[in-house]
């Protein structure tokens, strides 16, 4: 790729990290078919690299925003760190049992149906998004966020992993619909993202320092400027998405996101029942 190729595709790619990230309809689901659509081309290995940057700049949205929050995680009596830890567990066990069989099944050059795979868990996402809004907008009675919210939202982030399953999406539904405030359901589930994105930087990074036999990333300098734009965007873009989504998730609005991602999974179909993306 050129200079400006890399740049302007990196830029893509980092907004819509930063937006999908926080809002609820799947990052790795919009990344894995972003990139497909762009035709992003990188040295062997790179496309690991990019997507370790990119979530690096999401990180340093929610740092910017909760920065309080995460320092308050460590003063007495540690209630909040400790379910936030057992909040994580699942998709860490997850993560480390089944990230590359997962990965293999939405990698184009591994499952000739990853199209049908994507378009299948958007469309959860829609269903489940659309039950989260009819049980916030009925209940009367909520509690504070407890052990049992906790361990709930952490089972959905783990079946986040898979791509087109949200997980900002999965773990607010399964905190609301557990009975919890959905203020502070809101402010876990960005809590929550902190330790994941931190544990898949680590498992990438660990692939990209340690390469599979006969994999090497050698990076120009047109990669090198693309990752810059696209971690800024991806930062700048994460920002916006987290002001966003805690207004939305005061007004329990989430039906657009619905609808928004039931004609993504309605596309999903049609491009691999057409053969467009191969």
């Amino acid at each position: 790729m050129t200079v400006f190729e890399s740049i302007w595709k990196s830029m893509i790619l980092g907004t819509v990290q930063g937006l999908t990230e926080f809002l609820p309809v799947s990052s790795s689901g919009h990344l894995t078919l972003m990139q497909e659509i762009l035709r992003y081309e990188i040295a062997e290995g790179g496309k690991m690299f990019v997507n370790i940057l990119l979530h690096f700049g999401t990180l340093i949205a929610v740092l910017f925003v909760f920065w309080r929050d995460i320092l308050a995680l460590f003063r007495k009596p540690f209630k909040t760190l400790l379910m936030l830890i057992v909040a994580t567990i699942p998709a860490g066990v997850v993560g480390l049992l089944l990230n590359d069989k997962i990965g293999a099944l939405f990698e184009p050059s591994q499952n000739a149906r990853w199209l049908a795979y994507l378009a299948i868990f958007f469309a959860v996402t829609a269903l489940m998004l659309l039950i989260t809004e009819y049980v916030a907008k009925r209940r009367k009675k909520h509690r504070p966020l407890g052990w049992g919210n906790a361990a709930a939202m952490g089972v959905m982030q783990a079946f986040a992993l898979f791509p087109g399953i949200s997980r900002s999406g999965s773990t607010i539904a399964a905190g609301v619909v557990s009975g919890a405030k959905t203020e502070d359901v809101a402010k876990f589930s960005f809590l929550m993202s902190i330790p994941v994105i931190l544990g898949s930087l680590v498992l990438e990074l660990k692939d990209v320092i340690f390469p599979a036999e006969g994999v090497s990333l050698v990076l120009g300098a047109a990669e090198i400027w693309g990752m810059l734009a696209g971690v800024v965007c991806s930062a700048v873009s994460g920002l916006f998405a987290i002001k966003v989504m805690l207004k939305v998730i005061g007004k329990a609005n989430y039906k657009w996101f619905s609808l928004y991602l039931v004609m993504l999974s309605l596309s999903c179909f049609w491009l691999d029942i057409l053969g467009v993306l191969v």
